[in-house]
């Protein structure tokens, strides 16, 4: 599963946000909530046989069941499924060609049933269940990561909303799928499947593993029968029903197939083309091919999360598909990561499972480890360092993460463990031990735990055992630390150069609360300009390392691999920041120098200097983020930036970056730039055409209104976020029903990035109804994020059109702005 985290509200989640919010120690946490154990097995799944037809106007499944369980380790004369919300007609044991009634009992949550005799382990015995599943009468509530659980999903179904596709799909973590079939819902069970699904046989079907049969099933019905062959967790079950386009593609002569809307299936490959290439990257990489018949990637409408790694058959949201023009734009973590991500997932999550949640890192951690892991075999080093920093910022910024457990036996709901431990610390936790063991070790360790778990259940420990037999290394002290324990370090670093003994210190002392950690760490001293590497192993709170030097190093950099997973101050000249940006390899070590440089720029002209120089930098994303560093409001930075921004621009291949180069021209505002900017008007990337009307719209205003409304027909994201702004501070109110519209129709980042436009709409409109409309967007914006910040973004706003509104409609737009004002503040 993807966790999207809900919203990027980087913007306006500051960290006063997040001191604002105080989270449980650890301790009170267990004490808080229950110890959460991992499902006893009194009887064992073995396979699964579905035959389900649909009511589209009702919003029903029909349901005919054959369940083949047997006892685990005990005689039992009963069974329970979890049922959610199901009409349960008949109940039966098969015996031969004859089923014997059974009794039973349902409480809406659980079937329970006597099997009229005793079963003793080992030995099969099948129930027959007829059954109504009505998810969409269903009393549940999802999560951040999952935001409905009623495990079947009816989209548009009486068509009544034009231009939207009819699908059904559905969704089974963490326990959704018993909401459309009775099963023991729990990841530590494992069986085989067989679903036959009966549809209007002008859509298509995708589930798991092989479609064995498909036929006519009366008029314009067609039943499609599934099987899956190999074991898998109820909560991978799939269905999905729509008009889908199937691109083919293969792997080593299994299907690999894409199911798109038919207006995305031309762009299939831009989207899922790179599939094929990593599966066979991942199978070399871990030294187990991938274990199923085929994989199936299909892209639904209104999904609940962002993808869902299904067995064979994986369901994303509608964010991952895109024309042509749109993948321009898709930053490598937006879209390809989502991808890597969930077909990582087939072995760390499908082929081994997580036996409880309380585990979940053994399927989540590993998703996100693989994320970079593609990335640096497909794009670099630099492109995965970057990507893990992207994702250890997120784990560091997560209010009360510091006070959670990786692998966590206390939470007050299953749906807590998705979140910013799971997921980011622990795919870092996994980078850190992969530097730790080296390669070699830490792959082979990786094929011996799917090896020896394969089909079936794994957690922690038995990680860490096929770690310890690989590397013949002891390491409960790491898994004490990092997945039993919780926090991360916090450190200074400080530094000492002894000209008499021509010896180099390096202090760390940690400064957190609570366990002081075992670090090994790689320091590198360099000295005229060559590095010496050093492998220390910090074992105590405060701890000094002394290197023997030819004389003063010019630079000493500690952990030298940037792997660490910890929050540091290291007081270093900034000399030494410029020199590690110059002669360390890594994106890190660069990105740090970067950062040095952009707090010294106003006062320093070698922090100048450094950040006009990695415009030039050898990664887009340092280039990107040296462009956004720049000061444009300092006059010895405007003064050298021009020409440096033009030249770079001129030779610029990264479409973010040509984006990030026209804004910053834009800021400098010279009418020279005009022609780039009719130049960039014409790129096909959406952020630069974007960034380009802006531009102009500030150099000659009114050709950048026409311009806009030339570029209406096709727009998309920063574009039409462009277009807007120019229309709210060029156009009149025959332009107000664009705005409304991309307003309305864009998701909640899209929306906060107009709010500058909306404020120019309100300040220069003379339509009272046109301001009404405005506000009460506004405002509802404000109230529906105010847990991110949101509402104080929306009240400086608000405020700022207070003083600037005029004219003869600003008195009745005050006690507008001051009614909704209270309305914000009032919002729970």
């Amino acid at each position: 599963m993807n966790k999207a985290f809900l919203l990027s509200l980087g913007l306006f989640l500051t960290a006063a946000t997040v001191q604002a919010q105080t989270p449980a120690t650890a301790t009170n946490v267990a004490e808080a909530t229950p110890y959460r154990a991992t499902a006893t097995k009194r009887n064992d799944l073995v396979h699964t046989k579905l035959d389900v037809r649909f009511d589209y106007k009702k919003r029903y499944l029909y349901g005919k069941e054959w369940v083949t369980l047997k006892p685990h380790a005990y005689p039992t004369d009963s069974l329970q499924l979890d049922a959610k919300g199901m009409d349960i007609q008949t109940v039966a044991l098969v015996n031969g060609n004859a089923n014997q009634p059974l009794k039973f009992t349902y409480d809406e949550e659980f079937l329970r049933i006597n099997l009229g005799k005793t079963v003793q382990p080992g030995t099969d015995y099948t129930v027959y269940i007829e059954y109504t599943a009505k998810p969409d009468e269903l009393k549940v509530k999802g999560s951040a990561a999952i935001t409905d659980a009623k495990g079947l999903y009816f989209i548009n179904p009486d068509s009544s909303v034009a231009g939207k596709p009819v699908q059904i799909w559905t969704q089974g973590e963490t326990e959704g799928s018993s909401a459309w079939f009775p099963t023991i819902d729990r990841p530590n069970q494992k069986t085989t499947s067989e679903i036959s699904m009966t549809v209007p046989s002008k859509y298509v079907t995708l589930s798991n593993g092989k479609m064995t049969d498909s036929k006519p099933a009366g008029a314009g019905l067609r039943t499609d029968t599934w099987k899956m062959e190999l074991p898998h967790s109820p909560y991978l079950f799939m269905m999905a029903v729509g008009d889908f386009k199937i691109t083919h593609d293969t792997w080593r002569g299994k299907p690999v197939d894409y199911y798109l809307e038919p207006k995305y299936a031309p762009y299939a490959k831009e989207i899922f083309g790179k599939t094929p290439e990593m599966m066979e990257f991942f199978s070399n990489r871990l030294g187990v091919e991938y274990p199923w018949n085929k994989y199936a990637q299909v892209v639904a409408r209104d999904y609940v999360s962002g993808a869902m790694e299904n067995t064979t058959a994986t369901l994303h949201g509608e964010a991952v598909a895109g024309t042509a023009r749109e993948m321009l734009d898709r930053p490598y973590g937006s879209s390809e990561s989502i991808v890597a991500h969930e077909l990582f997932h087939q072995w760390f999550g499908d082929y081994v499972t997580a036996e409880s949640w309380s585990n979940l890192t053994v399927n989540e951690s590993f998703a996100d480890f693989s994320e970079a892991l593609w990335a640096e075999h497909k794009y670099g080093k630099d492109a995965a360092d970057a990507h893990r920093f992207g994702y250890i910022r997120r784990y560091l910024s997560g209010p009360g993460n510091e006070n959670k457990d990786l692998v966590r036996f206390h939470y007050a709901d299953k749906e807590d463990m998705f979140d910013g431990v799971t997921y980011q610390k622990g795919g870092a936790i996994l980078d850190m031990l992969r530097t730790y063991l080296g390669d070699d070790v830490f792959f082979k360790s990786l094929t011996k735990y799917l090896t020896d778990n394969k089909f079936g259940n794994g957690e922690a420990h038995q990680l860490r055992l096929a770690f310890e037999a690989v590397s013949g290394k002891d390491l409960n002290w790491f898994f004490n630390q990092w997945y039993f324990g919780a926090g991360h370090p916090v450190v200074t670093i400080d530094y000492g150069w002894d000209a008499t003994k021509k010896q180099q210190s390096v202090t760390i002392k940690q400064t957190q609360e609570g366990q002081k950690f075992i670090l090994p760490l790689a320091i590198d001293v360099y000295v005229k300009g060559k590095a010496e590497r050093h492998q220390v192993l910090m074992t105590e709170g405060t701890q000094t390392f002394s290197f023997a030097a030819a004389s003063q190093p010019e630079l000493v950099n500690v952990d030298a691999t940037k792997m660490m997973l910890w929050q540091k101050t290291d007081n270093k000249p900034f000399s030494a920041y410029v020199y590690q940006y110059q002669h360390a390899p890594l994106y890190l070590d660069r990105r740090e120098a970067l950062v040095a440089a952009q707090s010294r720029q106003k006062d320093d002209a070698a922090a100048r200097a450094l950040l006009l120089s990695a415009l030039n930098d050898k990664f887009y994303g340092l280039r990107l983020a040296a462009a956004q560093s720049l000061d444009l409001k300092n006059a010895d930075i405007r003064k050298k930036a021009a020409d440096a921004l033009r030249k770079q621009l001129n030779q610029e291949k990264e479409t973010a970056v040509q984006a990030a180069l026209l804004t910053n021209l834009a800021v400098l505002n010279d009418k020279r730039d005009q022609k780039l900017y009719e130049k960039y008007l014409d790129n096909q990337s959406y952020n630069v055409q974007g960034a380009a009307l802006n531009g102009l719209s500030l150099t000659k205003p009114t050709e950048a209104l026409s311009r806009a409304k030339t570029l209406e027909a096709d727009s998309h994201g920063a574009l039409t976020e462009a277009i807007v702004e120019v229309y709210a501070k060029q156009g009149d109110a025959a332009q107000w029903p664009y705005i409304q519209a991309q307003f309305d129709e864009a998701g909640a980042q899209q929306r906060i990035n107009m709010l500058e436009a909306m404020d120019e709409v309100m300040v220069r409109t003379t339509d009272p109804a046109v301001f009404n409309a405005a506000l009460t967007r506004v405002k509802d914006l404000g109230i529906k994020y105010k847990q991110y910040g949101i509402d104080r973004a929306v009240l400086g706003l608000l405020g700022d059109v207070q003083q600037r509104k005029t004219g003869a409609t600003a008195t009745q737009a005050q006690q507008e702005i001051e009614k909704a004002t209270q309305e914000i503040q009032q919002a729970k």
